[in-house]
């Protein structure tokens, strides 16, 4: 399969633009620029300091002087850890849940991927948290930050601009990529996919992957029931996850990107099915159960 790597800016209304990072595969995230006339509000960052630096600059480029917000849909690396090559008047705001695994998991995510170029990073925190609904503004963009967790983690944020029906949804959906719930939750997800799509949305642009429509949420409604069927035939078989994974047809899913995330799906699809309340799992292992399942340590490009 040929990789496409790359940036690409793309306005999906009037002042509201994508910045997507190609090909959307493991830690390539997107993420959103607002345009109003006191600044920008951006959604998301990026992994490294490089790509961090190249959103910036195309913040800058856009006209709008200075991002006035950032907002970061959960807190994984590749949504955050950009966050400070934006000047310190920049508010940043998150989940209340989003700014404790922050400081919980400082850098790990360099620790999978030693090889990445990270380059300086600093650790930059969100200064303003919420636990369920929040609506920031500029010019005369309204942008509603709604909490939707657990889905693929514990705090995911999504933007909705509803006069434009331009939902950006962060991780719980992605395009041509693997979903992924290890830390998240499957029926949380599944969940998050229906509060959505009653928002009505006509362009999504996910955490990963190119722009689409409320055809999006389709997609991953039945990538995860799918999972869902997976796990409780693999519980029945008494087969682990890993056994189940490799038993299993991808079929329809075989030409998504990072595969080996069924794998992980499947842990925690397990552990829903097996228990009336959500029992930990361990990530460190299944992250090695999926790196197995995969040959070796996936590549990431960013």
């Amino acid at each position: 399969m040929s990789r496409v790597i790359g940036q690409k800016l793309e306005e999906v209304d009037e002042g509201i633009f994508a910045y997507l990072q190609l090909d959307g595969s493991w830690c390539l995230n997107n993420s959103g620029i607002v345009l109003g006339r006191e600044g920008a509000i951006v959604v998301d960052t990026a992994a490294t300091e490089a790509r961090a630096r190249k959103l910036h600059e195309t913040v800058r480029r856009l006209g709008s002087g200075r991002a006035t917000t950032l907002v970061n849909t959960h807190h994984h690396g590749d949504h955050c850890f950009g966050n400070f090559v934006f000047a310190p008047e920049t508010t940043i705001i998150a989940h209340e849940l989003a700014r404790a695994e922050m400081a919980a998991g400082g850098k790990a995510l360099q620790g999978i991927w030693p090889d990445v170029e990270w380059g300086e990073i600093e650790l930059r925190l969100p200064d303003v948290t919420f636990p369920d609904r929040m609506t920031v503004h500029t010019g005369d963009f309204e942008v509603e930050l709604i909490h939707v967790g657990p889905a693929h983690t514990s705090n995911d944020v999504v933007a909705w601009l509803p006069s434009q029906r331009v939902l950006f949804a962060g991780d719980v959906v992605f395009n041509g990529v693997t979903p992924f719930v290890l830390m998240g939750s499957v029926a949380g997800s599944l969940a998050a996919v229906e509060r959505l799509r009653a928002l009505g949305p006509a362009t999504i642009v996910p955490g990963h992957g190119a722009v689409g429509g409320a055809a999006l949420l389709d997609h991953t409604a039945d990538y995860l029931l799918w999972v869902q069927h997976l796990a409780a035939e693999g519980i029945a078989a008494g087969l682990s996850p890993a056994e189940t994974a490799r038993e299993a047809d991808l079929a329809q899913y075989a030409e998504l990107l990072d595969d080996e995330r069924i794998i992980g799906n499947l842990i925690r699809a397990y552990a829903e099915a097996q228990t009336e309340e959500p029992r930990p799992v361990d990530i460190a292992d299944a992250l090695g159960q999926m790196f197995e399942y995969h040959g070796g340590r996936p590549a990431c490009f960013a």
